[in-house]
């Protein structure tokens, strides 16, 4: 490897919004994320499961009707 052409290697802290703490290794130096492993939904299991079957309901709903009524005008 050629010298002087890397940039510096330093101790890095990275710091969440929620308070957790990751000391680690980069070029860019200490910064701040929102989301980490440690509060993001997907890694800590409370993620929202989304209703699906009362969204297909819904748009069966909405757009069945006129499906429906369209048939029932045109006999």
């Amino acid at each position: 490897m050629k010298e002087g052409i890397h940039p510096e290697y330093v101790k890095t802290t990275i710091a969440c919004a929620c308070g957790h703490e990751i000391v680690t290794r980069s070029t860019r130096g200490d910064f701040k994320v929102e989301i980490c492993s440690s509060c993001h939904p997907f890694f800590t299991g409370k993620q929202k499961l989304i209703d699906t079957a009362g969204r297909i309901d819904r748009f069966k709903r909405k757009y069945g009707s006129k499906e429906d009524a369209k048939s029932g005008s045109a006999t």
